[in-house]
């Protein structure tokens, strides 16, 4: 049977969330020597701005400007971490 291992966010409050993840599964997304906490930073950023995206651009009805001014920043934190577009990882833009 597999374990789990224990991770926790913090949020600028110091409010906390701890979530379980099977034990070996960070692994399976970390490149040699990486730290699991870095992957899982990694595929939030990711998921963040994937769910971002998708708000901004394939709501029914467009997506009020505050909302776009979100997802633009998001964006760019994307960029910033990972080298390359969010446009260029998903393939398409708008």
């Amino acid at each position: 049977m597999v374990e789990t291992e224990t991770y926790t966010i913090e949020g600028p409050n110091g409010d906390t969330e701890d979530f379980e993840l099977p034990e070996g599964l960070v692994d399976m997304f970390a490149e040699q020597g990486e730290e699991g906490t870095n992957v899982v930073a990694d595929i939030v950023v990711q998921a963040m701005a994937q769910q971002a995206h998708v708000v901004a651009h394939h709501s029914e009805g467009g997506a009020p400007a505050d909302i776009a001014e979100i997802n633009e920043k998001m964006e760019e934190l994307f960029e910033d971490r990972f080298g390359m577009s969010l446009a260029d990882a998903l393939g398409h833009s708008h």
